[in-house]
């Protein structure tokens, strides 16, 4: 008798080990290297903070790990000072431990990840957006049912990214990214001049139906089009990762 119960014991602690041992899928934050644009006066390319924390506190709140992926890997900056939620984020969550350390692409297994998020700055229109492996790590994640999310101009950094079938991944999705009509009235980038691609032209180019401030009944709107779930601008960034969520769990 004590031989059996400690023989159903042995499964017992076998079984459930395998079933905790199991890892739940992560999501991946995509982020930008770059400091500055490249000019002589040095504009601001770095990542957007209010794109980024927000959607990282959300993710972490709804039970995810996230992993934090640049195209060079180490430490990437933000512009924007922290208040609210990303203050928050920083101080209690651990947003400064992951971002000062961001993986590789060479060190990413996509299987890994459930959603891949990209908030903007305009950092990522440079380099993100042309690393191909990042487009590969994109295309495997959404290829396999996975989520892809953005904000303002992280639309512009997966607009290039190719599926198996040889069609871009945005062709024929409504999907928002920053406006051409907002970016021509801005002195950030010059109006746009320094920029290597815009990101509405970009989007439409590719077969995308872009939307902006006249698609849209209203600017903050999210649009969720077969697992792309994006918006035009920052202040909706959080609630991107939410309707990431929902598309996932669906």
């Amino acid at each position: 008798m004590k031989y059996l119960v400690s023989v159903i014991l042995c499964v017992l602690v076998l079984f459930t080990s395998g079933t905790y041992a199991k890892p739940t899928k992560k999501v991946l934050i995509l982020t930008s290297n770059l400091v500055d644009m490249g000019d002589p006066e040095k504009h601001d390319a770095r990542n957007n903070l209010w794109e980024v924390a927000p959607p990282y506190h959300i993710f972490l709140s709804h039970g995810f790990e996230v992993d934090f992926v640049s195209p060079k890997g180490g430490k990437v900056e933000f512009q924007m000072f922290a208040m609210g939620i990303s203050k928050y984020t920083i101080k209690y969550e651990g947003f400064l431990d992951k971002t000062n350390n961001t993986l590789k692409p060479i060190d990413i297994n996509a299987d890994d990840y459930w959603g891949v998020y990209i908030g903007g700055g305009y950092g990522p229109l440079f380099d993100v957006a042309n690393d191909k492996n990042i487009q590969s790590i994109i295309a495997k994640i959404y290829e396999a049912g996975g989520v892809v999310g953005s904000a303002g101009h992280g639309a512009g950094a997966f607009a290039d990214v190719m599926l198996s079938s040889g069609e871009y991944m945005v062709k024929g999705k409504k999907v928002a990214g920053f406006p051409n009509s907002t970016e021509v009235t801005k002195s950030w980038a010059k109006q746009g001049t320094l920029l290597p691609i815009m990101v509405e032209d970009k989007l439409n180019k590719n077969g995308a139906i872009a939307q902006n401030k006249k698609t849209l009944d209203d600017k903050t709107q999210v649009v969720i089009d077969e697992r792309i779930v994006s918006t035009l601008f920052l202040d909706s960034a959080a609630i991107v990762a939410k309707e990431m969520i929902i598309a996932h769990k669906q």
